[in-house]
């Protein structure tokens, strides 16, 4: 287990020191990482607990990948607590049948995650991302892997596109008035409270590594903007992790090409944006506008790509919704890039 904390950290908050390194960086659960997820409160006994629970919760402290007979669950007196150590059990047992987390994740996402509680795949996705963004030395590219696991919260005016963690400015929105970010956020949804954030930059960049699980950067992602960089390396190192695949990615405007052939929506609302648009379908204004980023892939390898995209760009889009909300996908490039299987490219 890597238990040195160094100061140029990030993500903490993740638990990957509490993982063991695995080959080509990636991590391998340990037992004090399944403790972790055992501290969620969702999965503490509270203090009207029965003794059932209470000594299931303890047992599994003690020793957490022992084996849990469904009895053991069933006896339980609380309907919710029966609900939330089944639903934990299942996902540790498909976590723990693979050799690293990042396996995991990708099974977990081809084979179906009906059933699991959000929260857990959203800390599953927190440590492979940490894990895929290790030695990074880009506060903008690590700004932007927080939209792999965290909601945004997207205001747009006078030339800037800002991301800013929904969390905070809901958090930070209970607090008192409006300052000039937080009118903005106001604007887009945001709870009428003041909402102090600073918007990252080239001055303030070195501050990221020291303020990281705050989240209280916001992102600007515009046209020529570091933020907008950000992302397309951000992915880079995401897809070279999780799926082994060497690709260049750059930000484009728009997408002008009569041979579009293939894309991938990184979140639902640009998928439904960018396959209207594929299929020729009228896309109102109003919803054209909500695509925030645009980027165009390139395999390295050109062997490793389905026969009708090979020599091809692969666009990629990012879009809010009508709330003014960003929620990224990152499984959507599990199924959605155009790889031939492994043995097949053999």
């Amino acid at each position: 287990m890597n238990d040195a904390l160094s100061p140029g950290d990030f993500w903490v908050a993740s638990g990957h020191h509490l993982c063991d390194l695995a080959a080509h960086g990636r991590l391998a659960a340990t037992d004090d990482l399944w403790r972790a997820f055992l501290a969620r409160p969702e999965l503490i006994p509270p203090e009207e607990a029965c003794e059932a629970e209470r000594a299931l919760h303890g047992a599994l402290m003690a020793a957490p990948l022992q084996p849990v007979e469904p009895a053991r669950v069933a006896a339980l007196a609380d309907a919710d607590a029966r609900e939330n150590f089944t639903q934990f059990l299942a996902f540790r047992d498909r976590v723990a049948a693979h050799s690293t987390l990042e396996a995991a994740w990708v099974a977990l996402y081809r084979e179906g995650v009906a059933g699991i509680p959000p929260i857990l795949l959203q800390m599953l996705t927190h440590l492979v991302a940490r894990a895929a963004l290790e030695g990074e030395g880009d506060p903008f590219a690590l700004r932007a892997g927080e939209l792999l696991f965290r909601t945004q919260r997207v205001g747009i005016h006078q030339g800037a596109t800002l991301l800013a963690d929904e969390e905070v400015v809901e958090m930070r929105g209970r607090d008192g008035g409006f300052g000039a970010l937080g009118q903005l956020l106001v604007e887009a949804g945001a709870p009428p409270r003041e909402v102090e954030l600073d918007v990252l930059n080239d001055a303030n960049a070195h501050l990221y590594h020291g303020r990281s699980d705050a989240h209280d950067f916001a992102l600007d992602i515009a046209e020529g903007r570091p933020g907008q960089a950000g992302i397309a390396r951000m992915l880079e190192r995401f897809i070279r992790h999780i799926l082994g695949e060497e690709v260049a990615i750059r930000p484009v405007p728009v997408i002008e090409d009569r041979d579009w052939t293939w894309h991938v929506g990184l979140d639902a609302e640009a998928t439904s944006i960018a396959n209207d648009l594929w299929h020729g379908k009228k896309v109102r204004q109003e919803r054209l506008v909500r695509i925030l980023w645009l980027g165009v892939l390139e395999f390295r390898d050109a062997s490793r790509v389905i026969a009708r995209v090979a020599g091809r760009p692969v666009y990629l889009a990012l879009a809010m919704d009508a709330a003014n909300r960003l929620r990224m996908k990152p499984q959507n490039l599990v199924a959605g890039l155009p790889l031939k299987a492994r043995e097949e490219a053999a």
